[in-house]
């Protein structure tokens, strides 16, 4: 398990929603189909995917996923990124490819 402060860092991601302070990340998922998202991922993971609609931040509510984590520069909408903040999900962004930054998370909280 890591702070997701570090994972932030380490991995040079651009926070667009901010969730409380002092989180740890215990665990990942990447995943594009919701359903399967709601069924495989754990409470407090990160969370890589391409989806950056608001749906997104419902399943991280229901399933307490605390980041989530798009790849390859792509950005979140405003209403996305507004709903988060009520929720206090983390919203990241990443230059990288999901493959970079998946084997990075890995690296880092295994």
């Amino acid at each position: 398990k890591m702070k997701l402060e570090k994972i932030i860092k380490d991995l040079n991601l651009r926070i667009i929603s901010a969730g409380s302070d002092d989180i740890e990340i215990i665990n990942g998922n990447i995943g594009d189909l919701l359903s399967e998202v709601m069924r495989t991922a754990k409470p407090d993971s990160a969370w890589i995917t391409y989806q950056t609609h608001q749906n997104i931040v419902a399943v991280a509510e229901v399933v307490g996923i605390k980041a989530i984590i798009i790849p390859y520069g792509l950005h979140y909408s405003e209403d996305t990124a507004e709903k988060a903040r009520e929720h206090g999900i983390y919203l990241l962004e990443s230059d990288e490819t999901a493959f970079a930054v998946s084997g990075k998370l890995y690296g880092l909280i295994s």
